[in-house]
């Protein structure tokens, strides 16, 4: 799975979203311009000591992330689509894309790919989630969807075993 956020700006947000690509094994896309530097303090302590373990590409702008991943399939996740990110099937290869904290995906973009327009319900009297939880839940969905494969399904206390 390929996780992209269009020029996020907290960096504690994209520290939390590198450490959930890294329990998870997803990729994480960050098309510029980002509200803070790669080295920000606070983006290296919200994703602890993951981030080796995490795979970044950077994007000068939304049209160079076009251009390194021609035919990509791209989930929009947006508070403006009318399907539910539970009525879409997921595929291993799928980008989702969220956007920046105060004002989410450009209309432009989102009018471009409708058909991929996705969300998260909530009620009515509301702007939006946190951005790494909407990121959390529409990526443990899809890889829900695709019986977690490849990830550790069960746990073990050290002096018990479950039956």
């Amino acid at each position: 799975m390929n996780i992209v956020l269009h020029e996020p700006e907290i960096p504690q947000n994209t520290g939390n979203i590198a450490r959930t690509c890294a329990c998870t094994g997803a990729t994480l896309h960050l098309i510029e311009p980002l509200g803070f530097s790669l080295d920000e303090k606070h983006l290296k302590r919200a994703g602890l000591d993951y981030w080796s373990d995490v795979q970044i590409f950077t994007y000068r702008n939304f049209e160079d992330f076009m251009e390194r991943n021609p035919g990509a399939r791209i989930w929009m996740a947006t508070t403006k689509a009318p399907q539910k990110y539970t009525d879409v099937a997921f595929q291993p290869d799928d980008f989702i894309m969220f956007g920046k904290e105060t004002a989410g995906i450009p209309e432009n973009i989102l009018y471009e790919h409708q058909e991929t327009c996705i969300r998260i319900p909530m009620r009515e009297d509301f702007r939006s989630l946190n951005l790494s939880n909407s990121v959390a839940i529409v990526l443990y969905e899809a890889l829900r969807q695709l019986d977690f494969e490849g990830m550790q399904e069960t746990g073990q206390l050290r002096n018990y075993t479950w039956r």
